[in-house]
Formats: C-alpha cells, structure tokens, sequence
C-alpha cells in the first residue's frame, strides 16, 4: 500500500512540451511518454533537485507505411522514416531494423534532462527549470541524452549521463558548480554502460564510480559457483573523474536463485555511513520482454569499496507500486512492474530515495535508517 512516505512527485501532465528543446526545430505533436529515472541531489539553498528524463514522442510515429524516429543535428532536430516492412515494433520503447548483419535499434522517443526542483523534504515542486534543460548538444547524443545520476564531491556536482547514438552509446560527464548548470565535459566511457555512479566522495584520494557494461554474450560460471551469468556491476577509480580504470577485483554480481538473477545494475550514488558505502541496486527477474525491476540494498568497506561487506538481495527495499499510478494507469506501457532507483538523500533519521516508477513517472519513498540495521 502506498502511504504518505511514497508518492509520486512529478508526472508526464506535469511536463509544459511547449517549452521543450524540440519545439524549435518540429511541428509535429509530440507527447511525453515517460518523465521518471531522475538524478538527485541537494542543492545549496537546502533545496532538492531531481534531473528528470523526459521521453517526448511523436503522437503519430506511423505515416505512410513508415516509421519515424527523431534525430538532432547541428541544424536541429529532423525525423528518420523507417519502412516498416523492414522493423519490429513489439517494444514500445524502441523498434529493431531487420536488415544488416547486426542487431540494429531506434527509439520510439528521444530524451532530454529537465531540472525540477524540490523543497527541502521532496514532497512539494518548487520550480521548474526549463531554461537549464540539458539537451543533445553532440553527434554522440542525436538519439538523447539519458538518465542522469548526480553525485557531490567537494563542493562540484558530477551528473553521468547515456548518450545514444549511431556513433556510439557512451557515458557522457556533465559537471557544476551550483547544481542547477551543467557543462558537458565529454565522454569519459566509451562503452554501452547505463549506470555509472560516481562515489559521493574519494576513497584513498581516487575517483570511485560504479559501472554496468553490456554487452552481446556473457560466459558461464562452473556449475559449482554461485553467480548466474550476465550484466553486473563493476568498480572503476580515476584521479580526476574523466580517465577510468576498470578495479581487476569482481563487483556485485547476480546470484542464482535470487530475484535480481536475469540482471544487476547500479541505482543510487553510493555514500558513506558510519558502517560503509550504502548502494541501492536494481535486480531484475525474467518475465516477459521487459522484466520484473526492484530495487536492493549493499553495503561496500569504507576504505576498500571491492569488499562488500552486506548484500541484501533476497527482500526487496523498494518494489512497483500499481497504486502509485492508478490516475495514471491510462499511460502505462510496459507489461511489467518496473521501479528503478536513480539518487538517495541523507534527511537524518531516514534517507529520501528517489526512483522511476513503471518508466513513467518520479516517485519518492522516504526509509528510516534503521531499514538498514
């Protein structure tokens, strides 16, 4: 049951399209097909400040026995026309090409960052940023720019961020000084890599950083072992958060027979308490196309993050919530419950988590620490 300690804050409705990036460049009706998988942080004032992804779709993306996707270009943004003899469009969130010889996607939406700003508790909006909307800028973001995750280290804000392309799908670094204005600073994973994190603080004087590599075949563990094979979340340090180097030491991998066995990946920034890094992760269980998404808990050595000291991945801390978004209902477009965590605040005697919800909306779920005992 939800409660008055999780709730969503912020909807797709809530988003005013006629201030988006778009506008300039298409006069085609567009919607917003999801605003969840927010960045977290707190800001100066005391504030706090999600960095929403907005995925704005054309309302038409069919015409003419095509298939259109957006693109940006140095120009502005443009539509690509796909036939559709030549896609499969089972996935509302991407299509796949059926020619050439490799797995081939484009998205059904392109997404861009909108700054929404919280009180001090994140049970109210205070004000909504679009004039610092973080939008494609490179030929390396012409499909979006993707799930933030913000992290503060001595007094800078460090936001990741996907950026997709036919170039290539990258981790991209934006940094600030306030954190309300980014500045891109370029891709520092060149990679397929959705979650990396940044370590709210330096471990040994280093850059520490959760990271989740895809790729196109993992190999088997011997029967004996205990992991399931697949995506996982890896450790990687850096002297100055732009040159990375993968830690040779194994992270958090899936177990069999857990829940979270089909995939693991990072959630929320690790920070430090008085027992260790605390990490929320995701887990995914099979089912359908998409997957059952829940959020987990670890707990990683304060000096030697590799060690993980607690590995909660049997209960879940945060599971989809269909009550959540029965107003919403009607917008739901994936087949299964989705919740993915995306940024944690420390707010004293509890932790203020932030997540996507169903890939549509925010939702905030406030946890005593004492969850964590």
């Amino acid at each position: 049951m939800a409660g008055n300690d999780d709730y969503l804050i912020f909807r797709p409705d809530d988003v005013d399209l006629a201030r988006s990036p778009l506008r300039g460049s298409i006069g085609e009706q567009t919607y917003v097909l999801g605003a969840f998988n927010p960045g977290f942080t707190r800001l100066p004032n005391g504030n706090v400040l999600m960095m929403v992804r907005i995925a704005e779709a054309l309302s038409e993306p069919v015409r003419d026995g095509c298939v259109r996707a957006i693109r940006w270009t140095a120009d502005g943004y443009v539509l690509d026309r796909h036939p559709l003899d030549t896609v499969d469009m089972t996935d509302p969130r991407q299509f796949s090409l059926r020619q050439g010889a490799h797995r081939m996607l484009a998205l059904t939406s392109l997404s861009w960052l909108l700054p929404v700003e919280l009180s001090q508790d994140a049970r109210s909006i205070v004000t909504v940023h679009y004039d610092r909307a973080v939008a494609p800028v490179r030929t390396f973001q012409e499909y979006g720019v993707e799930d933030a995750r913000i992290t503060l280290i001595d007094g800078v804000w460090y936001m990741t961020t996907c950026s997709v392309s036919a170039e290539r799908h990258c981790t991209t670094l934006h940094l600030s000084t306030n954190g309300l204005d980014y500045e891109l600073k370029g891709i520092v994973l060149d990679h397929q890599n959705k979650d990396m994190l940044l370590f709210e603080g330096k471990v040994g004087g280093m850059f520490m950083a959760l990271t989740r590599p895809l790729g196109e075949l993992y190999f088997a563990y011997p029967e004996a072992s205990p992991f399931a094979g697949g995506p996982s979340i890896n450790f990687a340090q850096s002297p100055d958060a732009i040159h990375w180097k993968p830690l040779d030491q194994p992270g958090i991998r899936a177990r069999k027979g857990s829940t979270s066995a089909a995939k693991v990946g990072g959630g929320t920034q690790p920070i430090l308490t008085d027992r260790g890094w605390l990490l929320l992760y995701h887990g995914v269980e099979p089912r359908e196309k998409v997957g059952i998404y829940r959020t987990f808990w670890a707990l990683l050595d304060r000096d030697d993050p590799t060690k993980i000291l607690r590995l909660e991945d049997e209960t879940p801390l945060i599971e989809a919530d269909p009550e959540l978004i029965a107003d919403i209902a009607h917008q739901v477009y994936l087949p299964t419950p989705v919740v993915f965590s995306t940024g944690i605040i420390d707010a004293g005697d509890s932790y203020i988590v932030a997540s996507g919800e169903a890939d549509l909306a925010c939702r905030i779920t406030h946890l005593p620490k004492s969850r964590f005992a």
